[in-house]
């Protein structure tokens, strides 16, 4: 969460929220593509792609918030019960596991958690999965 910042839009260019109101046409259908929807808030197909993953609104009708979380896991009986120990004594939950097949005795998985009710932040949690010797190259990959 370091890489982040609140701030606020005045000081943003338009383009920005323009970005946001085309990402929201699209998922009202209101606009059926990108062309359409980027046409109707005036900015270049260009703008959009470049900012369209980047750029949110904090969503304030909710108060769940998700993380998904990459790592590498040794392969070796119950690795995978001591993250998920170390993930729900910082009062996350678990929302999906995908693992795949083991290569080299090492395994990926992505995890996505509901952090609506975690104790300590994101940074926190990801400090103590890197500080485990069989697991690695932990990886924040989506918070919302």
């Amino acid at each position: 969460m370091e890489k982040y910042y609140i701030v606020d839009r005045s000081i943003l260019p338009d383009s920005f929220d323009k970005v946001i109101q085309a990402r929201k046409l699209l998922e009202t259908g209101k606009a059926s593509n990108v062309s359409d929807a980027v046409k109707m808030v005036n900015i270049s197909r260009g703008t959009y792609y470049k900012y369209k993953d980047l750029v949110f609104l904090p969503d304030e009708s909710t108060s769940d918030r998700k993380a998904v979380f990459s790592m590498i896991l040794d392969h070796e009986p119950g690795i995978l019960s001591k993250v998920l120990l170390i993930i729900s004594e910082s009062n996350a939950s678990v929302l999906t596991i995908n693992q795949d097949i083991p290569i080299h005795n090492m395994a990926s998985v992505s995890i996505s958690l509901d952090i609506s009710h975690m104790t300590g932040t994101i940074n926190d949690l990801i400090d103590k999965l890197r500080g485990y010797e069989f697991i690695s190259n932990v990886q924040l990959i989506a918070v919302e």
